[in-house]
């Protein structure tokens, strides 16, 4: 989940470190997945390709776009899976990656793919507040139900965010909030907000575990943090923000580099399939492969069966290109 995620690698393979040592039926995936996910994901997709030896590198979202960037010139791996769509609209990775029609990639609504088939995303991740009912009781607090419930002074103190700078769940809420309500009323609204925050964290999880943990009436979070809090059985509720829950598509490329690219594409047209699709609602609030049920855990939590009447709708172009400046006004703005 972009930025908020550790930085090192938790399965690093072998073929980089010797240039053309890959063989055939092996392959090399950069991610920014989490690393449980990717343990589960790459044994499944071994099930169903036992020639396919994928090897995998997983970094940060921002880390992992310094690699592929610094790589450039002689890129080290053969597909780009589940990063943010956001950093994927680089028109520097861009010029990487090569349209790949995959199996099943015409199901997904248009949204989740790009119009000239060089990226697909199967998942993604959403804004929700984790709030902490016990806190709430305690102190007479009020349930939020918006963004704009937030900044009333009664939660001074009381709200934890992620830090835009360093996590992208953070800069996806900004994003949402800055596009939904235009540059001037945004900004106003985000130093408003300022007043009643305790501190900017740098991961998009930690707000929701600081909430659950009591620390903190309100993180503003990710929707599966909060619902791996409910199921866990944290005194949490999870409130989507009526007014605009922001949200982030993971998303997977072929490159244009690869010396594999028949196996290459085997496995992204895996990544799209009914078996990959039943293991996602395991870790992902938003799975764009049409006909997946969200697990029993998400519905427990209140997830909606019909995302599309609760997320706003991103500007994914808007937010890859507004991003530097919009991480340095905030800086200037807010910064702490």
């Amino acid at each position: 989940m972009t930025a908020h995620r550790p930085l090192l690698a938790a399965l690093l393979f072998t073929a980089l470190a010797v240039p053309g040592l890959a063989r055939a039926g092996t392959i090399t995936a950069y991610t920014a997945l989490e690393e449980n996910e990717i343990a589960e994901y790459v044994a499944a997709a071994k099930q169903s390709l036992p020639d396919v030896d994928v090897k995998v590198l997983r970094l940060s979202t921002g880390d992992l776009g310094a690699r592929i960037l610094a790589e450039a010139s002689n890129p080290q791996h053969d597909v780009i899976w589940g990063w943010a769509v956001t950093n994927m609209l680089d028109p520097r990775i861009g010029a990487m990656v090569e349209p790949h029609a995959g199996k099943g990639v015409e199901k997904l609504p248009a949204a989740y793919r790009a119009t000239d088939g060089s990226w697909f995303a199967a998942t993604g991740y959403m804004a929700a507040f984790c709030v902490n009912t016990d806190v709430l009781k305690a102190k007479n607090l009020p349930m939020p139900t918006s963004w704009k419930d937030l900044a009333n002074p009664v939660y001074k103190g009381e709200v934890v965010m992620p830090n835009p700078v360093s996590s992208g769940t953070g800069y996806l809420q900004v994003a949402a909030l800055l596009q939904s309500q235009g540059s001037d009323k945004g900004w106003a609204f985000l130093k408003a907000l300022d007043g009643n925050v305790a501190q900017y964290i740098k991961s998009g999880s930690r707000p929701c575990k600081a909430a659950r943990a009591g620390e903190y009436a309100i993180g503003a979070s990710l929707a599966f943090a909060a619902i791996q809090s409910v199921e866990e059985g944290f005194p949490v509720k999870m409130v989507i923000p009526s007014d605009g829950a922001g949200y982030e598509l993971e998303a997977s490329a072929l490159m244009k580099s690869s010396k594999n690219k028949a196996d290459a594409r085997r496995f992204l047209d895996w990544t799209l399939s009914p078996q990959a699709a039943a293991l996602y609602t395991k870790y992902k609030e938003i799975v764009t492969i049409p006909g997946t049920p969200p697990s029993k855990a998400a519905q427990i939590a209140g997830l909606p069966a019909d995302l599309s009447k609760v997320l706003y709708p991103m500007n994914f172009a808007q937010s890859a290109k507004d991003r530097d400046a919009t991480l340095a006004a905030w800086q200037k703005a807010i910064g702490r």
